[in-house]
């Protein structure tokens, strides 16, 4: 059989780095194909070229046998590639059929549109409603937005970077179903993950990427989740560990916490209560969009809320700042990576002043010491692997897992008593997360109290004393982490909170 995308030499290079280096491999017909790789290994590069967003400066590729460079998506689109995005492009205020309707060079009439999003929805078993508006779609929902806009224009090739990262274990399976009738009907499959057992599951083959060039290739089925995460890093890696021991005194109290959203798509929390204490760490999971980032701003201080609604070591602090909580030794670390815990713009040393200004005594009488500011920002670098020129490169330079490992490092460093921390390894290498999550356990030995949001689950049971599952702004009570299977989690994070119902569904 003839490769339906065949690349040789793919070559492309930034100021200071080679993304794609002699980049060869080739892509069957119906073939569900992984492309894996840690941060800054040349995926992202790669997918763009195929896509039609980057130009390459070297090399060749073939589609169907004829000569492929595309120099726009919309050309990529018509050849018959298609790309789901791991960060949607929706509009909240305009309906499914509206927004699909935005991705189409020539739209049908309304009515038609909207049969034919029923039609195809229907049988890829993703059933949408053409009328609903996206604002009030679950993340599971919107992603099925995305890929019918994809199916709508019939491709040959389908490009998905980390499209689990948003949904429940049987919406997993929902969506692998889907990839493999998708599969079965001659599609291929490019899919991006650092979910190796999902590769394992799902995949016929795949490529390895690391700096840049082609390092190895596997059929997933053959090897185990280990080996291909050695091949992606060149060395082993040891599971995150640490010893057993009973939990301390209660660091963090939240009780009868509700707050209305700030927008018109936020989620209310509705009567939120959680109680964490020294030495443990409490997993928290849920789907995008059921009320993390208003649980982490209300524990942060960003949000107010009722005085005795949060209490810390035993006094209220519900109605102080965050300034005051780092003072009394609450931090937090919000997902939004670039623009939320780090200023894209500045530098490393100066995003360290914006956080440890207090807890490391960067400034006096008003005015920061950038000496100390500056070793500050030195030692999360080497404690924490960031790769990075030194502490004056400015944030958003960083790869994504870098600027991860920094601002996670910067908030342990500052030795707190409680740490939140939401999506801690969200796009990250199996190297970078096994680290992150390392650096997490170690804390927690050391008697802090930790509270990981997480959409991951294998990471939640991984790290997690106990387990909490956060659906539509409610709170399920804990449970022991070890003693939960992935079908009481996706019960439990659809909604069947109480443990009657987890116990009695089918």
């Amino acid at each position: 059989m003839s490769a339906l995308l065949e690349i040789k030499g793919l070559t492309k290079a930034y100021p200071g780095v080679v993304a794609n280096d002699d980049v060869s491999f080739a892509i069957q017909p119906g073939e569900v194909h992984a492309l894996l790789g840690e941060n800054g290994a040349g995926k992202s590069t790669l997918v763009k070229m195929i896509y039609g967003l980057v130009r390459p400066d070297a090399g060749t590729m073939t589609l169907n046998g004829a000569p492929y460079a595309p120099s726009e998506p919309r050309a990529a689109r018509a050849a018959g590639v298609a790309m789901v995005f791991q960060h949607f492009s929706l509009f909240e205020a305009l309906s499914v059929a509206e927004n699909i309707a935005l991705g189409m060079e020539n739209p049908p009439k309304p009515r038609d549109l909207a049969q034919r999003i029923h039609d195809v929805s229907r049988a890829y078993g993703l059933p949408l409603d053409p009328a609903r508006l996206v604002g009030d779609l679950s993340a599971g929902e919107r992603q099925r937005v995305e890929i019918i806009r994809c199916l709508l224009q019939d491709p040959k090739l389908l490009i998905m970077d980390e499209p689990t990262s948003v949904l429940t274990p049987q919406e997993v399976e929902i969506l692998f179903h889907t990839l493999r009738k998708l599969s079965s009907e001659g599609t291929a499959i490019l899919y991006i993950s650092h979910k190796l057992e999902e590769i394992r599951t799902l995949c016929d083959a795949a490529t390895i990427l690391r700096l840049g060039k082609v390092v190895g290739e596997c059929t997933p089925r053959e090897v185990s989740a280990a080996q291909m995460a050695e091949m992606m890093v060149g060395k082993s890696l040891s599971q995150p560990a640490r010893e057993t021991a009973e939990p301390g005194k209660v660091l963090l109290t939240v009780a009868g916490l509700s707050l209305e959203p700030t927008s018109p798509f936020g989620t209310p929390l509705r009567h939120v209560g959680l109680e964490v204490r020294a030495g443990e760490v409490l997993g928290i999971g849920g789907v995008a969009g059921n009320g993390q980032d208003e649980l982490l701003a209300a524990l942060s201080g960003e949000r107010r809320s009722a005085p005795g609604a949060i209490e810390f070591k035993g006094a209220p602090i519900g109605d102080t700042d965050p300034e005051a909580r780092r003072k009394l030794g609450l931090l937090c670390a919000p997902e939004e990576r670039l623009g939320h815990a780090a200023a894209p713009d500045m530098s490393l040393t100066e995003n360290a002043v914006l956080t440890a200004r207090t807890r490391k005594a960067l400034d006096r009488n008003g005015f920061v010491g950038w000496a100390k500011a500056r070793g500050f920002a030195e030692d999360i670098i080497a404690q924490f692997d960031v790769r990075t020129p030194g502490p004056d490169v400015a944030a958003r330079a960083l790869s994504g897992g870098n600027l991860q490992k920094y601002v996670i490092g910067r908030e342990i460093l500052q030795d707190p008593d409680v740490l939140v921390v939401n999506q801690p390894t969200w796009g990250v290498d199996a190297s970078a997360a096994a680290a992150i999550r390392q650096a997490l356990l170690d804390l927690a030995q050391g008697g802090a109290a930790v509270i990981v949001i997480s959409q991951d689950l294998d990471e939640l049971l991984e790290i997690s004393d106990r387990f909490c599952a956060l659906n539509e702004g409610r709170l399920s009570a804990p449970r022991p982490a070890r003693d939960l299977s992935m079908e009481e989690i996706g019960l439990m994070l659809g909604g069947a909170h109480d443990m009657h119902e987890v116990e009695a569904a089918p």
